[in-house]
């Protein structure tokens, strides 16, 4: 039904959906029969939103309803009147004619004179024209609807709202704040359907170009990136002179835009934009709905999302003095750190832009937020919590038809799984997201999509196929796929260069690319530089590469990765006969591989410690205990063993403390042990060397 209607699926509960002709016909057979004083009283009962209204409605009697009792169609209990099929109310309602539902609706509201939101609604429900004073009843009920984070309802009301408005201003007025509303409840569609409506009522050029920021808004979550993006710079240079505000929000969705192509000149035009208001005389604006701080904020993301490392130098500094005041947009903040590689501070930043978004009455969307908060965690080794999210991240993209935030999700969740070793997973993954979003036009999406690609292959031992599919992040000019996604898999691509003999081609690819952020903004990008380089060297001249970034002690923010440097370092040691150097670098990296669950990194790791001589022991616990887990039980063991509460857990996982103690309980014998106190030894106790051989 809501497919054919979409308006259906918005309606307040006062006015029950409509069913199908067939349907209708079939359940209202028996309505029709009752007796009028019994089919009087079983539509109030329908018309009425709550069955609490028994004793308030007169007409609304057990008597009365006795014969509809009688008939199956409705069971009378303390509470009141209950209909015997959901069904059956949409069928008594609609079988009326609209006189007969009206005035069973004013009936209804005349019992709720106490209650002034309900009356509202069942007062509207029985309107048919303008009434500016009904009107103005919704928009007080959509603000107590806002207060209490009813968003959407506050939408609906306002909606309704306009739609009774006898003026022209009113209702474009109203139908653009509804649209706001609609907004951080990710209905794209009906966003767009409320912005459009104004522009079809009013020539006030203020209200115009509102209503177009929404729409160019609902195209960028429509997956319509081309569209939004002409939108959102239109919107930009018009609004620039006389609403900052609004040009500040399109040029900061544009960027968003921006980022997610990857092309340059696409950046080059979102920056542009930012150029152009930074030129405009006096300070950003202030208001009460554009808090200080937040241009300083947006100006950021655009900076990060056009060229992350050719500003990086510039941009961080500035990121971290505003990350120690009071963030008006914690969101995009929390998402500009991450862009720019401050991993630490993006997760500490994005759980707090999460924990405002979930306080009551607040206004926001969280899919932007846990898309980036995912790949956060993903980067900085919390792979359980960037599981966690990018499942919550699913169910609201399922909601509200947010393609490319399901697509992140799933990415997410393939290149774990690919990390992991869980290759099953990986390829039907990969196919959804190509399935639901145009890599053409996102190219962040297809540069990820060939990086899980390339990564899973290379778990596998299928070092050809890995180079192939990881040379497809770079032109064999070095222009990248993607400004910055490509550059995050140059040391994957070296590896799968040299184990597929493919040295020369790779080490003329990746200078190519790499001159072009030469030399490497920031320590991540270093570390992976010199990863790749190190590979690609001749033997005697490796070291230089390899051994640099394992100094700094930042390369540990990223646990993977540097992992990963320390397993091809100690095995260039091991193979230049230097054990006894090798040995320390290759039990840090297996310690991290088991944390991190990193099953085919875990056994080169253990190989190579073998053929130092080392004598590697399983951890505490029955051999590939954790495997025996299911992925949420396995989460929640890990954390535990972490030393979380069961609270702590919760919070971190969004579940219940009940359901981390049933998971915990039914997760003891599974792994031979007895209670909390051992799980530690079993995720922390991972390897004891022993005698040369």
């Amino acid at each position: 039904m809501i497919a054919t209607d979409p308006d259906a699926g918005r309606r307040w509960t006062a006015e029950p959906l409509p069913l199908t002709g067939q349907l209708t016909a079939l359940m209202a057979a028996q309505y029709v029969t009752l007796p009028p004083a019994a089919r009087s009283a079983l539509l109030l009962a329908a018309a009425a939103d709550s069955p609490d209204l028994t004793t308030a409605i007169p007409g609304l009697s057990a008597d009365a309803l006795a014969p509809a009792e009688a008939a199956g169609l409705i069971r009378l209990d303390t509470p009141g009147p209950r209909f015997a099929h959901p069904l059956t109310r949409s069928a008594v309602y609609h079988a009326a004619p609209f006189a007969e539902r009206a005035a069973a609706h004013r009936q209804v509201a005349d019992a709720l004179r106490d209650q002034p939101d309900r009356r509202a609604w069942h007062l509207a429900a029985a309107a048919l024209e303008p009434d500016e004073h009904l009107a103005a009843l919704l928009v007080d009920s959509a603000a107590q609807a806002q207060r209490r984070g009813g968003t959407t309802a506050a939408a609906r009301a306002l909606e309704r709202a306009a739609e009774l408005s006898p003026g022209e201003p009113d209702k474009a007025r109203r139908l653009l704040a509804a649209a706001e509303l609609a907004l951080p409840a990710g209905q794209a569609d009906w966003v767009r359907e409320l912005a459009g409506k104004v522009l079809t009522l009013t020539s006030d050029p203020d209200l115009r170009i509102a209503a177009r920021l929404d729409i160019g808004w609902s195209l960028l979550w429509s997956n319509r990136n081309a569209d939004a993006f002409d939108t959102l710079l239109s919107v930009a240079a018009e609004a620039s002179p006389r609403l900052p505000a609004i040009a500040w929000q399109a040029t900061w969705m544009a960027a968003t835009v921006a980022h997610q192509t990857g092309l340059p000149e696409v950046c080059a035009k979102a920056r542009a934009a930012l150029d152009l208001l930074d030129s405009r005389d006096g300070p950003p604006p202030t208001a009460e709905d554009w808090p200080a701080g937040r241009a300083d904020e947006y100006r950021i993301w655009i900076r990060a999302c056009t060229d992350p490392f050719g500003e990086r130098a510039d941009i961080v500094p500035r990121l971290r003095r505003t990350a120690g005041g009071s963030l008006s947009d914690p969101g995009t903040f929390g998402a500009a750190a991450w862009v720019l590689d401050e991993t630490e501070l993006a997760v500490r930043v994005l759980r707090e832009a999460l924990s405002r978004l979930r306080a009551p009455g607040v206004r926001g969307a969280s899919g932007g937020v846990l898309s980036a908060l995912e790949w956060a965690c993903v980067d900085s080794g919390r792979w359980d919590d960037a599981l966690a999210a990018a499942r919550e991240a699913g169910d609201i993209a399922a909601a509200y038809k947010m393609e490319t935030v399901a697509g992140s999700a799933d990415l997410t969740t393939a290149i774990v799984a690919a990390m992991r070793g869980e290759h099953d997973q990986v390829a039907p993954l990969l196919a959804r997201v190509r399935a639901a979003v145009d890599t053409s036009e996102y190219r962040g999406f297809a540069a990820r999509i060939w990086q899980t690609a390339g990564v899973a292959a290379l778990a596998q031992g299928n070092y050809v196929t890995a180079y192939a599919q990881l040379s497809r992040l770079f032109a064999a000019d070095g222009t990248p796929l993607h400004h910055h996604f490509s550059y995050l898999a140059v040391a994957d691509l070296a590896a799968a260069a040299v184990r597929a003999e493919r040295h020369l081609e790779a080490r003329t690819l990746l200078e190519r690319a790499l001159a072009r952020v030469d030399p490497a903004p920031g320590p991540r990008l270093a570390q992976l530089t010199a990863r790749a380089r190190g590979l690609l060297a001749e033997p005697d001249s490796a070291e230089a590469h390899l051994a640099a970034p394992l100094a700094d002690p930042t390369g540990d923010t990223w646990p993977f990765e540097r992992a990963q440097l320390q397993l091809d370092y100690g095995e260039w040691l091991r193979r230049q006969r230097r054990i006894n150097d090798a040995k320390p670098i290759l039990v840090t990296a297996l310690e991290t591989f088991r944390r991190l669950g990193a099953a085919p990194w875990t056994r080169r790791a253990e190989s190579e410690l073998r053929a130092c001589g080392v004598t590697v022991q399983a951890p505490q616990g029955a051999p590939g205990a954790l495997d025996g887990l299911t992925a949420q039980q396995r989460e929640i063991v890990i954390l535990a063993g972490h030393g979380l509460t069961n609270g702590e857990i919760a919070d971190r996982l969004f579940l219940s403390p009940r359901t981390v103690a049933s998971h915990l309980y039914r997760s003891y014998p599974k792994l031979g042990i007895a209670g909390r106190r051992q799980l530690r030894d079993i995720i922390d106790q991972q390897i004891t060397p022993g005698a040369s051989r």
